[in-house]
């Protein structure tokens, strides 16, 4: 029976991970990243891949660096015939790339050599994408560089945000992956040279990139928006307060003031001029220290004294 090893820490990770337990590999070893404190309350939390690796009794690794001597020559001494990595976070050092039998490989939410790096489902919605899709390649120690072994797209469709699209790749991720790895066991694929030329990156989401720039096209904002919905999520400011703007809607309102005036508000939310004459209809929000909430709500109480006219991202005079 194959043994492998298997690298990943978030939500992404973990159907990935079940579906080679289900397709009876011999899973000797799970590697993720330590626990990390989460929300307000810094409670330390364990990564979804361990939660799910402890629930089928498999040993589970946290090195907070892996090319560190001491950790890297643990992981090398389970003698793996195979490391499958979906969204470790780590780099591997040609060390352990070299000593499985059968390589490390890699399940990547993209279509490469296109938007290699960390936040490759985010950027295929910010940049209105439509198709994206997983590669399985062979790792090597250059960020998602490696030879191409299979591919499988994936339609962006209109109203998917980060969220719906990530459970869509993870899902196709996991089934590319049995596809593939009898094939690569048995030796029957021939891995393809990426094109280096082609490349383009998905840097992990910096806070300045969360928010919105009015000033941009409605197509643009509304990308915005859903790229980065469910996490980090994009926000605006409301005289000096941060907004975040969980959802929104694209409107042909015609150029009728400078980006980012409330133009009108509506029962089910208020209209915002952009850079072009697609405004945005926002229709869920999360004010400052509270739950996020229909546009409709927050106007029929705290937002009550949205009115046209008023600019977001600036300071308003008092009414």
């Amino acid at each position: 029976m194959t043994k492998i090893i298997f690298m990943g820490t978030p939500d992404f990770s973990v159907p990935v991970l079940k579906r080679i337990i289900d397709e009876g590999y011999d899973v000797i070893a799970v590697v993720t990243q330590p626990d990390r404190p989460v929300g307000r309350k810094k409670v330390l939390t364990p990564p979804p891949v361990k939660v799910e690796a402890e629930k089928h009794g498999i040993p589970v690794y946290q090195p907070d660096k892996i090319r560190e001597k001491e950790e890297l020559e643990k992981i090398i001494a389970l003698n793996a015939d195979l490391v499958v990595t979906a969204a470790f976070g780590q780099i591997l050092p040609n060390e352990l790339l070299d000593a499985p039998k059968y390589g490390c490989i890699n399940v990547h939410a993209s279509l490469l050599p296109e938007l290699r790096g960390g936040a490759p489902i985010h950027y295929s919605i910010l940049q209105g994408k439509e198709k994206t899709g997983i590669t399985i390649m062979y790792m090597a120690e250059k960020l998602d560089a490696g030879d191409i072994l299979t591919q499988a797209e994936v339609t962006i469709e209109e109203e998917d945000n980060v969220g719906t699209l990530h459970d869509k790749l993870s899902k196709i991720g996991s089934d590319l992956l049995a596809e593939t790895l009898p094939k690569l066991i048995n030796e029957e694929l021939q891995a393809i040279k990426q094109d280096d030329a082609k490349a383009s990156f998905a840097p992990n989401i910096k806070r300045s990139e969360e928010k919105i720039d009015w000033s941009k096209s409605g197509e643009d904002i509304y990308n915005h928006v859903r790229g980065l919905n469910p996490w980090p999520v994009a926000y605006t400011t409301l005289d000096g307060s941060i907004m975040k703007i969980w959802q929104v809607m694209k409107l042909e309102a015609g150029k009728q003031a400078l980006p980012g005036t409330v133009i009108d508000v509506q029962n089910d939310g208020f209209i915002v001029s952009t850079g072009n004459e697609t405004a945005i209809l926002v229709t869920e929000l999360q004010p400052s220290g509270k739950k996020k909430m229909p546009a409709k709500d927050y106007l029929r109480g705290a937002g009550s004294f949205i009115k046209a006219g008023m600019k977001l991202g600036e300071q308003n005079e008092a009414n």
